[in-house]
């Protein structure tokens, strides 16, 4: 992208004004970790920045000779259904896909590469491609047409749209890292289970079976008494087999938490943990500590809960769990409280793996400072403690 002066049409009020658009464009297009949520709000952005009536952007195959995916804003659902076909990369739009240039005109149609609209296309008229790559790599392409008000888009207007599919394609390379990485936890975390029910489940049932074997040839030999007792230790063998497994269901059943209400999140999240496990369950939680929780903040603290309750469901033997989201002089903090059969942080590395990495790492990424250990009275005790915070939507 070449140097660019402002033009003299172009006053500095304006031009202000039009990069502090392009400041709010590109924080919206980073918002998100989601690949599908991270195309929209580039195309939406991008439109928005140059008031383009319709936008779009062509995500590329992995031969890069045609569109895999074709996102768009300013055109509802149902008349985009109407359409005869989706684009598949022909055309102007396949000019800039395999030349990887920008391109702008007044009137799309007079382009020599023109090939027209599919049935019940909108029509369009003045054009803007531009290109979104990253480190050479193309990403995809953004189309906006029908500059809003005025004929046709400016070079202002390029350059701005260049500047910020320079962003979308950082945007678009850290969304896609994203969903390798969770991919790789999941696949990661399946195998972990796998051996969790190999290890423990599986070989606890196992071991109820042969108690009932025994049973049998107890009943058989006229032992009652004897096979009372067996029968009574493989039943209460099978009653915590049946709480390990209860426990899995709660730890691999998916949550969405929008971040937004973190009392709420904890009262969802505790109704399933203690029908799950009948657990004793206790909520103590300010609303006035929630609201000086960013967001972030209250994601994170809801997966440390998340997974702090996961792994008193699996390994505590707790029949209660206490929960506190309260506000300090220190500053808030979110604790979690059982009354199990207490820590050993060795015996705990073994058994709870990254699970305790996970929960130090988010701690520490929202600048709080995570504690796990043995309160007087037993049991287990997580407690997150944040530094002091301003309310969230308290105005700089």
């Amino acid at each position: 992208m070449k140097p660019y002066e402002l033009p003299g049409s172009i006053s500095p009020e304006v031009w202000t004004k039009q990069l502090l658009a392009l400041r709010d464009a590109v924080l919206s297009i980073s918002a998100d970790l989601s690949l599908s949520e991270t195309l929209t709000h580039i195309v939406t952005a991008a439109a928005e920045l140059v008031n383009a009536r319709y936008g779009a952007l062509g995500v590329p195959d992995e031969t890069g000779a045609f569109l895999a995916e074709f996102v768009t804003t300013g055109i509802s659902r149902e008349a985009e259904k109407r359409i005869s076909h989706r684009p598949r990369g022909h055309g102007l739009l396949g000019l800039i896909l395999h030349e990887g240039q920008s391109l702008r005109l007044r009137d799309l149609g007079e382009h020599p590469r023109s090939v027209g609209f599919p049935s019940n296309h909108p029509p369009m008229t003045s054009f803007l491609g531009v290109p979104i790559t990253y480190k050479g790599k193309r990403l995809g392409n953004l189309y906006l047409t029908d500059k809003q008000d005025v004929e046709e888009f400016t070079s202002n207007d390029q350059y701005l749209i260049e500047l910020l599919a320079t962003h979308a394609g950082i945007a678009i390379e850290n969304a896609r890292l994203y969903e390798k990485v969770q991919h790789l936890s999941v696949v990661e975390e399946r195998q972990r289970i796998g051996m969790d029910l190999h290890d423990g489940v599986i070989q606890s049932i196992y071991a109820v079976g042969l108690t009932l074997e025994y049973v049998q040839t107890q009943v058989a030999d006229g032992d009652t008494n004897g096979a009372g007792e067996r029968l009574k230790t493989a039943l209460e063998a099978l009653n915590a087999t049946i709480r390990d497994i209860r426990a899995y269901i709660l730890d691999l059943r998916p949550r969405r938490f929008d971040g937004n209400n973190l009392i709420s999140g904890l009262k969802q999240l505790l109704t399933e943990f203690k029908a799950n496990t009948l657990m004793v369950v206790e909520l103590n939680a300010d609303p006035a500590a929630d609201e000086k929780l960013t967001p972030e903040i209250r994601q994170a603290l809801f997966h440390i809960a998340q997974e702090a309750l996961s792994n008193a469901a699996r390994h505590s033997r707790a029949s209660r769990m206490e929960v506190r989201l309260l506000d300090v002089e220190d500053g808030p903090y979110l604790a979690l409280r059982d009354n199990g059969r207490g820590f050993n942080p060795q015996a705990a590395e073994q058994r709870v793996g990254h699970g305790l990495h996970n929960m130090h790492d988010r701690a520490a990424l929202i600048g709080g400072e995570l504690t796990i250990g043995n309160p007087a009275g037993g049991g287990v005790e997580v407690r997150v403690q944040l530094p002091r915070l301003r309310a969230a939507n308290t105005e700089s």
